[in-house]
């Protein structure tokens, strides 16, 4: 009988030891992925802009113009959209209003 019990102590501590090495390996793994992500997040933070609203004089002054240039280019829609019947019409002044913002914004507004 001592044998046999013997023999189940036996299997039962290898099975904790297999278990206990697992239990092991993971945390191993899990440290050395919380270890990566620390890296990461130092290596990127340095080089990403802060996030949020820019303020500042120069901020408020260009936020101010784009607002100014959209309201302007809405008014011009507007306008065309009340005068004109024709979809066609309609539809070009809004694809010449998306592609002429940056070309306007450019001209309008350029620092150099």
């Amino acid at each position: 009988m001592s044998k046999e019990r013997a023999k189940r102590r036996a299997e039962r501590e290898r099975e904790a030891a297999i278990r206990q090495a697992a239990r092991a390996a993971e945390q191993e793994r899990r440290e050395r992925q919380a270890a990566r992500k620390r890296a990461f997040r130092a290596a990127t933070t340095d080089r990403l802009r802060p996030v949020g609203r820019d303020t500042g004089l120069l901020a408020r002054r260009r936020r101010a113009q784009i607002t100014w240039l959209v309201i302007g280019l809405l008014v011009m829609i507007g306008l065309v959209w009340y005068v004109r019947d024709d979809w066609a019409a309609r539809l070009a002044v809004v694809v010449f209003a998306c592609l002429a913002f940056p070309v306007l914004r450019l001209m309008l507004f350029s620092r150099r």
